[in-house]
């Protein structure tokens, strides 16, 4: 029996980010495209019961729920989606290594410090770590979505865990942004 992954590319919030200094224009966006989202989903009229969570930036870990919840009180919509969905029957999925989240956190924080001149190298690197977490996403998809199941996965945009997916697992893009990159 095949199994169905509701791709949706998400872009980050500042609420996702831990931070709730947006612009009035930028959550006029974010909610117009959270609306979108949930739209598209209720119009699908999925069987929660056979569906299937799966959130970027969200940690394997015995702590989903609670994380979710806490960044949902935040303000993020995303996650505040999340649990309206949950509360209709779907399960949460912890979903990326935390050992991955904590490498690209790190990451991150030395960008500042670095010469410019390292750019190709931090280019190179950036790319391997999305590229690394992908696959462990796309495993993780691969090892606990079953048979008749129904995976709903948030990831960001610049993310292509495609490629690392079992063949029995059917992808749907619902929506398509364009890529300035042209990837």
């Amino acid at each position: 029996m095949e199994r169905l992954l509701i791709h949706i590319p998400i872009i980050h919030s500042q609420a996702d980010m831990g931070s709730l200094q947006e612009t009035t224009e930028e959550r006029a966006a974010v909610t117009g495209l959270w609306q979108l989202i949930e739209n598209t989903l209720c119009s699908f009229e999925l069987p929660f019961e056979r569906v299937r969570l799966y959130q970027d930036g969200l940690p394997v870990s015995d702590m989903e729920e609670q994380i979710v919840r806490d960044v949902a009180a935040q303000g993020s919509l995303n996650h505040r989606l999340l649990l309206r969905l949950m509360e209709q029957g779907a399960s949460l999925m912890g979903t990326e290594s935390p050992a991955l989240l904590l490498e690209e956190y790190q990451f991150c924080k030395q960008q500042g410090q670095r010469p410019q001149a390292a750019e190709a190298n931090i280019a190179r690197h950036a790319q391997s770590l999305l590229d690394r977490r992908d696959g462990f996403i796309a495993e993780r998809i691969n090892n606990t979505l079953g048979a008749g199941e129904i995976g709903i996965l948030f990831l960001g945009a610049l993310h292509r865990p495609e490629k690392w997916l079992a063949e029995d697992i059917r992808v749907l893009h619902p929506f398509q942004f364009s890529d300035p990159a042209g990837a």
